[in-house]
């Protein structure tokens, strides 16, 4: 069995569905970080059968909407001294600003360039550009 070593003081993402840890490490801006990272694909859980995991060994800011859009299901843990100070659990956000961008060819955002690509989460769950109403392309959601 692989072991990874805990880590006195960073941040652990926990409970990724199996499979999403990569996309969440880039879309989080994980790639530039200078410290530390590790991503556990695949690892064992007795909930989900497998999930990824990402330490980081620094206490960095992270965008919990990013997280959350991604799988609003994971929990991020501050850890201080060895020992977990907070624990967050996520939602899927509200509003997401140049997370995802709209594909749609007749929206603002293909013309202009300087304009945010903003989404909103419509009562069906669904994301919906905040200009054209667009959903998402199913491998951008």
């Amino acid at each position: 069995m692989l072991n990874i070593d805990s880590i006195r003081n960073g941040v652990v993402i926990d409970h990724i569905k199996a499979g999403t840890g990569m996309q969440i490490y880039h879309l989080a801006g994980l790639d530039k970080l200078d410290c530390c990272v590790a991503l556990i694909r695949n690892a064992r859980s007795n909930k989900h059968g497998q999930k990824d995991i990402i330490k980081i060994e620094s206490v960095i800011d992270l965008d919990l909407d990013v997280l959350g859009y991604v799988d609003p299901d994971i929990t991020v843990d501050i850890i201080r001294d060895g020992v977990i100070v907070e624990k967050k659990k996520l939602a899927k956000p509200a509003r997401l600003v140049n997370v995802i961008r709209c594909k749609n060819p007749r929206c603002i955002t293909s013309v202009e360039e300087a304009i945010d690509h903003i989404f909103f989460l419509s009562p069906n769950g669904r994301y919906r550009c905040a200009y054209c109403e667009q959903e998402p392309s199913k491998k951008d959601a």
